[in-house]
């Protein structure tokens, strides 16, 4: 079994949504201790371009490598969708209105993935097949899920408590404050990180395919990202005290999401989309606000309801038949292709005997 034919995209899509729950929960406390965003994800940048070079070169030693300006200018604009722009956008979009606001519109990533991947003939629609109609109800039934996970409460789930919390108390009343204002900025800012994030995708599959080399292609981006981010945080933060890394959240927020949340995470979103395409990536960004919601349970001293049970069921049926879809999809493509192959080989030899006038025979094959 090939790797692109096993599980390996599919576990290393679901270690993607783990490791970047974990980013919402260092984030999470991060901002609630005060600390500017801009500056901590220009200092996130730096150590995984930090972390990915030396692995690039580890990695790709007695390569020769083609660096072209295409190349770079595709790692700026990774860079630019799905670092600095994308990243700034979000946790500025989640400051504005509220943390359930945002999990609700982040879903819509999968469809704007699919509609955009579609204009750009990275996916095929084929409404008419069981596979495109499983690919198109299957995005359906994960964001509505998605929007039942974050409208609908019920009664809540008392089984599911834990007496931790690492969140100080007075910080929910800071953010419920800043989330009454600018609402409708803050909807427009969270409408355009979903949107920058699908371009991210797609743009990286496209750069996978001109620029085989995952660990190459993530410092690059983490690179472009470092200096695009810095620019922007010395643009709007001028208090010189935010970007002294002390041993607090702050640290340990850089540390994880430069590491885990970018170097490792961008690795294998790229070697996912390059096997299985940007839909089957983006599909999987329901389940990170499952994963969310159980570990601020769990750690945060935050409610269950019953329905997040329910919106949590139908993100994982949805990801199921979305996840069919593909699977059928890349059969038939590998059907469409070894037939002929396999007519090509299995072209029939004709021999024919001729007798020629003084009693001798050749042989001639066709």
């Amino acid at each position: 079994m090939s790797l692109s034919n096993g599980m390996t995209p599919v576990l290393m899509m679901l270690v993607v949504q783990v490791a970047q729950a974990g980013v919402h929960i260092f984030f999470k406390l991060a901002i609630s201790s005060g600390v500017s965003v801009p500056v901590v994800l220009a200092y996130r940048f730096l150590l995984s371009t930090a972390a990915m070079v030396p692995l690039a070169f580890f990695f790709n030693r007695g390569k020769r490598l083609k660096m072209t300006w295409k190349i770079i200018f595709q790692g700026f604009i990774c860079g630019l969708f799905g670092g600095s722009l994308g990243q700034n956008l979000y946790f500025k979009s989640m400051a504005l209105t509220s943390a359930t606001f945002m999990s609700a519109v982040a879903n819509l990533v999968p469809a704007i993935t699919f509609i955009v991947g579609f204009s750009v003939g990275l996916e095929r629609l084929e409404f008419g097949t069981a596979v495109g109609k499983a690919k198109v109800f299957g995005t359906l039934m994960g964001i509505g899920g998605a929007m039942l996970f974050s409208f609908y409460k019920g009664f809540p789930i008392q089984f599911l408590k834990s007496e931790i919390n690492l969140l100080p108390g007075t910080s929910t009343r800071h953010v419920a404050f800043l989330a009454s204002d600018h609402r409708v900025l803050g909807a427009c800012l969270a409408l355009t990180s979903c949107f920058s994030y699908s371009i991210w995708i797609i743009l990286q599959t496209k750069m996978s395919e001109t620029f085989p080399c995952p660990y190459a292609s993530t410092g690059l981006m983490s690179l472009m990202a470092f200096f695009q981010s810095t620019i922007y945080a010395l643009c709007v933060e001028r208090d010189w005290s935010q970007w002294k890394l002390g041993w607090d959240i702050r640290l340990w927020t850089v540390a994880y999401s430069g590491t885990v949340g970018t170097a490792l995470v961008v690795t294998l979103i790229t070697i996912s989309s390059r096997l299985r395409g940007p839909l089957f990536v983006a599909i999987f960004n329901p389940l990170l606000l499952v994963i969310v919601a159980l570990a601020g349970v769990f750690f945060l001293d935050e409610k269950l309801y019953l329905g997040s049970v329910l919106g949590a069921i139908l993100i994982v049926c949805g990801l199921y038949v979305v996840l069919w879809g593909k699977h059928n999809e890349m059969k038939k493509r590998i059907n469409e292709v070894v037939p002929s192959n396999e007519n090509e080989a299995q072209k029939s030899v004709e021999i024919i005997v001729v007798n020629g006038s003084n009693g001798s025979s050749s042989v001639e094959m066709k």
